[in-house]
């Protein structure tokens, strides 16, 4: 028995040890792009460019030991450089004037306006880590760990989300990747937030309609919806079946994190009645791909049951099921769900999938065309099947007893805490 507890602690000692090399490789918690065309920034005149030579971040790229314990992830493809077009917010989109500075636990964002109305974001594609690290990980010196984890997203997964979105009818924010340099417009983020990479992509709130929708007065987000449902009670409704494609879809794409704040609602009007369509934002995480040791332990269902894995199959449904599914699709007959599978399998053919890979740079589609295409391939294969285990949790776990994220200050009366067609049977 001794010599077992024995090698049960050199063991642990090896783990440890090989932990602490892994993440030893780089001491930096922050880092942005890095521009590969330009040495003197400060003085170059970025207005003579329309395009500019950069790798998303090379803060990943590890060794043999630290792939091996921490995951091969994106690495590479973060440190693959690219040329991107260079943008001023003078020009962009007609003009584009800063309303405000976003949140986010991780992305540095700009919300701004063009002379339409239309309201845009500016979301880095380099992620700050720094709010995620948990005192005990700062402690232990570990906190190499979080901020490696940003390597399992993918830079460019936000546009390919899109373009399957297109193929399968589900609404998005049309991203578009941008380089935007210091400038006096930046006023004083510039700093902050010049020469860095974004995404830009339309709002999920905004007074101006954007989408391809008519009779479209304005686009809210979650709380403000529940809000009006309040004031309108049967006169407004979700559309379910819309709903429920889009979260299938986020099935698919293998994207875990879809709280409710991570959602706006294109509102329809006709005849008095009130429609609104679900608009998905934020795809950070579409494609998250941890590999590795210790990504492994901690991606574990029993660990962390609400960080999925992009693999072949979904292997915890509950871990995807989150309070804002319960609270819109309560009650939804599982027939709409099976319907929507269908769909979704019908549209995303095999050839849609390869094609929609050419709105990456050709670099990027080398390194990660056939493993993506491959479980998307397999994860739609399976889609009936996932779309009746989504429906049975939600049902299983049932109404809410507290606010969604982000709706604990919403003004509504508590019958409509629970669910969105709770206590509310008429127009107030």
């Amino acid at each position: 028995m001794k010599k077992v507890l024995a090698v049960i602690a050199i063991l642990l000692i090896v783990f440890i040890v090989l932990i602490y090399w892994s993440v030893s490789s780089t001491n930096k918690e922050f880092k942005t792009c890095e521009i590969k065309s330009f040495e003197d920034l400060e003085n170059i005149d970025f207005r003579k460019h329309d395009s500019v030579l950069l790798a998303p971040n090379s803060l990943y790229e590890g060794n043999i030991l630290k792939e091996f314990m921490q995951g091969e992830n994106y690495r590479k493809t973060w440190a693959t450089p690219i040329q991107f077009p260079i943008v001023f917010l003078d020009t962009l989109k007609g003009g584009l004037t800063i309303l405000k500075e976003g949140g986010g636990k991780q992305t540095h964002s700009l919300k701004l306006v063009n002379p339409q109305g239309i309201t845009f974001t500016l979301r880095s594609v380099a992620k700050d880590p720094q709010k995620l690290i948990p005192e005990i990980a700062e402690d232990l010196g570990l906190e190499n760990i979080i901020v490696d984890g940003i390597s399992a997203q993918h830079p460019y997964g936000a546009i390919l989300a899109a373009k399957l979105s297109e193929i399968v009818g589900v609404l998005h924010t049309h991203p578009s990747m941008y380089f935007l340099p210091k400038q006096d417009l930046l006023g004083k983020y510039n700093e902050k937030y010049g020469n860095r990479l974004y995404l830009l992509e339309y709002e999920t709130e905004s007074k101006k309609n954007w989408t391809s929708y008519e009779n479209v007065n304005e686009i809210i987000e979650t709380k403000a919806l529940q809000e009006l449902k309040q004031k309108e009670g049967k006169n407004l409704s979700i559309n379910r079946a819309a709903l429920i494609r889009t979260r299938l879809f986020d099935l698919l794409i293998g994207d875990w994190d879809r709280h409710a704040e991570q959602w706006g609602w294109v509102l329809k009007e006709n005849e008095g009645k009130i429609e609104a369509i679900p608009l998905a934002g934020d795809r950070d995480n579409a494609f998250f791909n941890p590999g590795g040791v210790i990504p492994t332990i901690i991606t574990n269902k029993n660990v962390e049951p609400l960080v999925r894995p992009f693999e072949m199959k979904i292997d915890h449904m509950p871990g995807l099921v989150y309070p804002f599914d319960r609270y819109f699709l309560i009650d939804t007959p599982k027939e709409i769900y099976i319907e929507q599978a269908k769909a979704l399998q019908n549209a995303l053919t095999n050839a849609k999938i390869d094609d929609s890979f050419k709105v990456w740079p050709k670099e990027i589609s080398k390194l990660d065309r056939a493993e993506i295409s491959e479980k998307l391939r397999s994860r739609r294969d399976h889609l009936v099947e996932y779309a009746e285990a989504f429906q049975s949790v939600i049902q299983e776990k049932g109404k809410l007893n507290e606010a969604l994220k982000g709706s604990e200050k919403a003004e509504i009366s508590p019958e409509l805490l629970p669910c969105f067609e709770c206590g509310v049977n008429s127009s107030n």
